[in-house]
């Protein structure tokens, strides 16, 4: 990666529903514009994903998506609500800090939840997208929901009963995703609490197991930062994130013109490879990179191939 490096400018940018959404610019005020867009929903874009850009070549914006980060309301506190926080909202967003940055075009990066929002956003102002580069897809379609939340409990059988066992017995057996959406809307701030734990609990289970993979990643986040990962991930996911099943994949010929790059571990437990096949398969500009030493949290080698397609892209 690049060295550390500040911000040169920042900012809150009120989007209406009473939200705003923090945004920062590094790099060369003059280069090349490109955004970061993280995943989760609600992980928010932490610093070192400035260093993936190279701050003499690309003019890299990041922001937090609404309700996490240092965006506001923020969805830890149960008073935030989230009628105005879907996938519509923040491609909406999205818009409107590129019109509010003077910016054309820009390249899109992220992955995970990020290149679902990529993706979704791209196909609907694809002239405002110069690149794209993903790293580790996922298109938020109900089967991957369901083999991240229910079938991968065939892995991983101890950790995911615990999983399961967060939820009121009644509700074991039926849609996991939407019964801790349930839990994250209860008053009690101890329920809320044990619900967030018990959903961190799985997801680090599954990164643990991966090659490269560090445990805690979601346990070691500060409470305000998990409540509102949990919160949001249960909402969108309990939603399908308001998109019709398999709508990103059917619309991956829309992206034709765009180049590219699709990076993806081979042993990512998260999102599984097949979906960056498919969406490979339909988008005419795009180039499959498959690592094989990796899983979603990545490798040496992934990160390399992240650098490789941002540096070949930087020309403004």
């Amino acid at each position: 990666m690049y060295p550390p490096i500040e911000p040169y400018e920042h900012g809150l940018l009120d989007v209406g529903d009473g939200a705003q959404i923090y945004w920062e610019a590094c790099g060369n005020a003059d280069g090349k514009p490109a955004l970061f867009v993280h995943g989760g929903p609600g992980w928010g874009s932490l610093p070192v994903r400035r260093r993936c850009f190279d701050p003499d070549r690309y003019r890299a914006v990041l922001f937090d998506q609404r309700g996490c980060g240092r965006s506001t309301p923020h969805a830890s506190d149960p008073s935030a609500d989230l009628r105005h926080n879907t996938t519509a909202d923040l491609i909406a967003d999205m818009e409107r800090l590129r019109e509010h940055l003077g910016i054309e075009r820009w390249l899109l990066y992220g992955g995970s939840w990020g290149s679902t929002l990529i993706l979704a956003y791209a196909q609907q102002h694809r002239a405002r997208v110069s690149e794209i580069v993903i790293a580790g897809v996922t298109t938020s379609r109900r089967a991957e929901i369901d083999w991240l939340y229910r079938d991968t409990g065939r892995l991983l059988p101890e950790q995911w009963e615990a999983f399961r066992a967060g939820v009121p017995e009644a509700e074991r057996d039926g849609n996991l995703v939407a019964a801790y959406a349930r839990l994250m809307e209860d008053p009690d701030p101890v329920v809320r609490e044990r619900a967030a734990d018990a959903w961190c609990a799985w997801e680090d289970a599954l990164q643990a197991h991966e090659p490269n993979g560090a445990p805690g990643a979601f346990a070691s986040r500060p409470l305000a930062d998990r409540l509102a990962i949990v919160r949001l991930c249960a909402h969108y996911f309990a939603h399908d994130a308001w998109l019709s099943d398999g709508e990103l994949l059917r619309g991956a010929a829309r992206l034709a013109g765009i180049p590219g790059v699709l990076i993806h571990g081979r042993l990512d437990l998260s999102c599984p490879l097949d979906t960056a096949w498919m969406l490979a398969r339909g988008w005419p500009d795009a180039e499959l990179v498959i690592v094989d030493d990796a899983g979603h949290s990545g490798s040496d080698t992934m990160s390399e191939r992240i650098r490789e397609a941002l540096d070949r892209f930087a020309v403004k």
